[in-house]
């Protein structure tokens, strides 16, 4: 399990964990979240449809969401979220921040999940 959380966090293949998902590093502009068309390693087929990564977009709202509140939970802790618009430009400078990261991340999560499910579900959702 530990292995699997630490290859979705590094943003390797699901299959292998040893070949990259991305072209390159998230916060490269000229190669922004591009991903490789087959992981370079094991030969995993990365792009199963040509819209397969737009669910990514749902997973990247929820983990924006997610280190919003994580974000503002260290500022209570802290002792620091006094001001309500001092919060919010925290929050969305944090998200700013790691949002090349967040992309990519959610990416990875959507094609771990599709390589959980039986083949049947895949092939039957595509030609119906």
């Amino acid at each position: 399990m530990r292995s699997k959380l630490l290859s979705i966090l590094k943003l390797k293949c699901p299959q292998c964990r040893k070949g990259n998902l991305l072209v390159g590093n998230p916060y490269r502009l000229s190669h922004f979240n591009k991903v490789n068309d087959s992981c370079p390693h094991c030969k995993l087929n990365f792009k199963i449809e040509p819209s397969f990564f737009y669910g990514s977009m749902y997973v990247s709202y929820g983990l924006g969401v997610g280190i919003s509140i994580a974000i503002y939970l260290i500022l209570l802790l802290l002792g620091l979220a006094k001001d309500m618009i001092q919060n919010f430009l925290i929050i969305s400078i944090g998200l700013i921040l790691l949002m090349p990261y967040i992309n990519a991340l959610s990416k990875v999560f959507g094609q771990d999940f599709s390589l959980n499910l039986p083949q049947n579900t895949i092939k039957t959702n595509i030609h119906a």
